[in-house]
This record gives C-alpha cells, sequence and structure tokens, in this order.
C-alpha cells in the first residue's frame, strides 16, 4: 500500500511542506493556468447558501420576535440588563472558541484538497479539545464575576443588580455548551456540510428560544417577570443542540474516515503547530469582532443607563437579521473557497467572492432601505419608549450598506492564510468603537454608540478590501454586485422616495410605498437573473433539462 505521506508535498506555488508566508499554508501565486470556474461551484454554493439563508431569515426573525417579547415583558430597565448579560456571555463564548469558526473550515478543507484526509481526526481534536476546557474555564470565571459585571453595568439601578447578577450565573452554566456547539457546528461545515449548522442552530435552535422566551412571557403575565427565567429560557435550548451537533459530526466523521495507517507523531506535531499559527490570530480577532458587536451595548450601560443601553439594543436588532444573512452565505462559500485558495485557482476563488457578494447585496440592501424608511413604525413595535432610536437605526443601515457591499471580505482575507491583518484591521475597529463611544455616549446616549459602531464597521470592512485586491487580486465587485446594488436603490431607494412626496410619510404612504417597490424588485431580479447569477438556484433537474 502507497504511503499517504507521501500526498504530503507542495501543491503549485507553495513553498516547503506546503507552507507560505507566516506560517500559513498556500501561498496565492501559482505556476499553472488555474481552469475557469464552473457554474456547478455557483450551484453547490447555491443550494448550501439558500438553506442557510431560509434558516437564517428564521433565526433572524425568531431573534426579532425574542427581543419583543423581553422588551414588553421586562420593561426598559430590566430589559436593559437582560441584553446586557447576552452581551457578555456572547463575549465570553466568542473567546472560548478560540477563533476555530474559521479554523475548523479551513484545516477540514485543505487536508482534503491536499490528500491528508488522514489527519481530519487529529485535526479536530486539535480544534475541539482547546476549546471544551478554555468554555469551561470562563464559565466559572463569569460565574464569580457576575457581580462585578453587573455593579459595572447597572450601578445606577441597585434595585435591578440582584437579578442582573442571577441571570449573568445562569447564563454562565450554560457557557461550555454555547462554544461547543459552534465549534461542532463549525466541523461540519469544514465537510462542506450546512445542514447542521441549518437543521439544528438556525432552526431549532432558534424555534426553542422562542418558545421559551414566549413561555417566560406568557408567565410574566401571572407573575412578577423574573430576569432570572428569561435568561435561563433564552440559554436552555443549547443543551439539546450541543448534543446533537457531537453526533452529526460524529457521522459526518465516520462516513468520509479513510482506511487505517499510522500517523506520524511528527504529522501530528506539525498539524497542530500549523493549525495553531494560523488559528492563534483569528482567536483574537474574533473576540475583538464579537467585542465590536457586543460591548457597545455594555458600554452604554455602563456610561449612559440601562434604558439607553434596552433603546440602543432594540434600534440596533435588524443588524442581526443581516449579520445572519452573511453568515448564511460566507459559510457556503467558506469551504470551496478555502479549497480554491488551497490548490492557488485564483479564478475560481474571485468568482465565488463576486456572485456571493452580488447574493448579499440582492438580500441586505433592500432590508436595510426599509428598515431606514420604516424605523419609526418598527420601533413603536417595541413601545413608544423605543421610538427614540429611529436616528440609531438610520446610521447603522447606512453603515450596513457599505459593510454588506464589500461582501464577506475578512473572511476571504482569512482564506488568504492573512489571519494576523485580519486581527490587525479588527483591532483597529474595535479601538475606533471604544474610542468615539468613550467620547459620545456621555453626551449622545445611544446615538453615539451608533454613530462608533458605524465608523468602526466602515473601517472594518474597507482596510481588508484594500488589501484582497493588494494580496490576493480579488474584489467583489463583479456584474452581480454592481447589478444587485443598483436595482435595490431604485426600487427601495428611489421608488419609495417618490411615492412617499406624492402620499406623505404616515402609515398609508410608506405601506403603499412597499407595496409598489417589491415586486418591482421582484421584476428586476428576474430580467437580470443572469448577470445576477440566479440561474444556480434552479432544481438539478431543470438545469439538466435545459444543457440536454
Amino acid at each position: 500500500m502507497t504511503d499517504r505521506t507521501e500526498l504530503r508535498a507542495p501543491v503549485a506555488g507553495y513553498g516547503r511542506d506546503g507552507e507560505g508566508r507566516e506560517g500559513m499554508p498556500g501561498r496565492l501565486s501559482v505556476t499553472s493556468t488555474p481552469e475557469a470556474p464552473t457554474a456547478s461551484q455557483n450551484r453547490g454554493v447555491a443550494r448550501g447558501g439558500l438553506a442557510n439563508m431560509v434558516g437564517s431569515a428564521l433565526a433572524g426573525g425568531t431573534g426579532v420576535a425574542v427581543t419583543w417579547v423581553v422588551a414588553r415583558a421586562l420593561g426598559a430597565e430590566q430589559a436593559g440588563a437582560f441584553f446586557a448579560a447576552t452581551a457578555a456571555f456572547v463575549l465570553a463564548g466568542g473567546l472560548a472558541k478560540l477563533g476555530t469558526q474559521t479554523g475548523l473550515v479551513y484545516w477540514p478543507a485543505r487536508l482534503r484538497a491536499t490528500g491528508r484526509d488522514h489527519l481530519l481526526g487529529a485535526c479536530l481534536r486539535t480544534g475541539l479539545t482547546p476549546v471544551l476546557v478554555l468554555a469551561v474555564a470562563l464559565g466559572a470565571a463569569m460565574w464569580f464575576a457576575a457581580p462585578a459585571i453587573a455593579g459595572l453595568t447597572a450601578g445606577d439601578s441597585p434595585h435591578v443588580r440582584h437579578e442582573h447578577v442571577a441571570g449573568l450565573r445562569v447564563l454562565a452554566l450554560f457557557l461550555p455548551l454555547q462554544a461547543m456547539t459552534d465549534a461542532l457546528l463549525t466541523a461540519t461545515r469544514g465537510y462542506k456540510a450546512m445542514r447542521p449548522t441549518v437543521t439544528l442552530d438556525r432552526v431549532l435552535r432558534s424555534t426553542l428560544q422562542l418558545l421559551c422566551i414566549g413561555a417566560a412571557g406568557a408567565a410574566a403575565l401571572w407573575t412578577s417577570a423574573s430576569l432570572p427565567a428569561f435568561a435561563l429560557a433564552w440559554a436552555a435550548p443549547y443543551l439539546p443542540v450541543t448534543v446533537l451537533a457531537a453526533l452529526a459530526l460524529r457521522r459526518i466523521y465516520l462516513a468520509g474516515k479513510p482506511e487505517r495507517f499510522r500517523i506520524r507523531r511528527s504529522e501530528r506535531l506539525d498539524l497542530r503547530r500549523d493549525f495553531w499559527r494560523f488559528t492563534g490570530p483569528r482567536a483574537l480577532a474574533s473576540v475583538a469582532q464579537l467585542a465590536l458587536q457586543r460591548v457597545d451595548v455594555l458600554l452604554v450601560a455602563a456610561l449612559g443607563g440601562l434604558v439607553p443601553a434596552a433603546v440602543y439594543a432594540v434600534a440596533g436588532r435588524f443588524v442581526v437579521l443581516i449579520q445572519f444573512a452573511n453568515q448564511g452565505i460566507s459559510q457556503s462559500v467558506q469551504p470551496r473557497l478555502a479549497e480554491a485558495l488551497a490548490v492557488g485557482d485564483r479564478a475560481s476563488a474571485n468568482d465565488l467572492y463576486q456572485t456571493a457578494t452580488g447574493w448579499l447585496v440582492l438580500v441586505t440592501w433592500p432590508i436595510n432601505l426599509l428598515v431606514i424608511l420604516f424605523a419609526p413604525l418598527y420601533l413603536r413595535l417595541f413601545g413608544e419608549s423605543y421610538v427614540a432610536g429611529t436616528p440609531v437605526v438610520v446610521v447603522l443601515a447606512c453603515a450596513m450598506l457599505v459593510a454588506t457591499g464589500c461582501g464577506m471580505v475578512d473572511m476571504v482575507l482569512a482564506m488568504a492564510g492573512r489571519t494576523s491583518w485580519n486581527l490587525y484591521n479588527v483591532l483597529i475597529a474595535l479601538v475606533v468603537t471604544i474610542g468615539l463611544d468613550v467620547l459620545l455616549i456621555p453626551r449622545y446616549g445611544a446615538l453615539g454608540a451608533a454613530i462608533g459602531l458605524a465608523c468602526a464597521m466602515v473601517a472594518n470592512n474597507l482596510l481588508p478590501l484594500v488589501q484582497v485586491g493588494r494580496v490576493a487580486r480579488l474584489h467583489p465587485f463583479g456584474r452581480g454586485t454592481l447589478a444587485a446594488g443598483a436595482l435595490s436603490v431604485a426600487c427601495f431607494g428611489v421608488l419609495p422616495r417618490a411615492v412617499t412626496v406624492l402620499t406623505g410619510t404616515g402609515t398609508t404612504g410608506l405601506v403603499l410605498a412597499a407595496g409598489v417597490a417589491v415586486p418591482a424588485y421582484a421584476a428586476g431580479a428576474w430580467l437580470l437573473r443572469r448577470p445576477l447569477a440566479l440561474d444556480a438556484f434552479k432544481p438539478r433537474k431543470l438545469m439538466s433539462r435545459r444543457t440536454g
């Protein structure tokens, strides 16, 4: 039998043992001309991305519904404490994952692409074991630090502080489950399996969270609302999802497990070294990225009070919908992009990046523009006290237009092996948001935090956009991206404004404007289906008949 270690020879364009600069595998220069990208890769991304987007839409919708129940049931002060507690929970969980959201996709995809699939088991153990250990340690730290966190974020509301501490400790118990759920599902995506992420995280967990929070909200109608009860209802779904995610990864791994043969100790040590050399910078970057999304809620609570924190969290909740859509597409693209860059196929990588960005703009720009149009009505659903967050919605929506127009640029930079650059970019953005928050929140409250986050998001997308263009010669501005952007602005920017000039900006006028914009957008997407690559979403049988 041929020794599998012979397959570790460098791929064309790689350095010794397939390593590039920064110790990262896969330099982007190639010696052979890559084949033209095929429609089959777009169909593969479309199938996984469509399922992921549908699941993401469900998760985003349930997230908004959960926010509505919490805001209505707990009141502004306790709701602000709840959002601050969940922000601390997500930040700690992001730290526990150690950047494996990228490493557990990149390395399985790379090992298969370079013929070293016999190292997959060692790769999974290398990534998952430290996550479990650190998550348990951080859960214990969060338990003991709960009084200090509550004192910082609820210092002006002593009557809320006791329940805030209890809520933080409830969440601390579930921190290891949250970290392991994400890590296990990330590993399944390294095998290009999108279904576990969609069914377990997007659908099952989100649905269970809504049902549990809904039950807690219904109970609050008969008894006084309890912050710890809502924290338990929100975190409990991680228990069944973690178990099912572990079973899903085990099944996928065993299905593709190669024949038994001996793995040399040097191979295992090399893999661990390369895995963490690649993933280490991404670990810090992922924490900083989460801090960009969550630390502002904590800062508003600490510098402005719990009520402004609740207003800010509610006003920015639509951003979660955009982030889920981004994840839905990027998680489908990520393993294929990693394989393309691993073998130096820049043409396929650029085609994937541009096509995915076009789809992202097509999905998210209408949401951002509609949120700007309907901001007062949207916020009034949560209560009259939240309408003050209208400027927050407008600022964040404009920033999201820029961010989504760049596509999943940070992921592309990471898949190109530049995880340290990714770290520097996120740290710069984090300094921007914290600096502006400290300056602006005491004076402007939630709006100051929105300005800080918007500036950080713009910086965190434009910097890697320039770097990806210079280093990898990739960019997101293909025909599909430009067509999707122009269509979105015309149908959800220009057309609604023209309608409201005639009908006014009341509820009737806004509804009529949306009623005109949606069919116009659908018709435009159909006419532009070729540059938007929407044929990739057609069923395989229909595509086969047309090809025949």
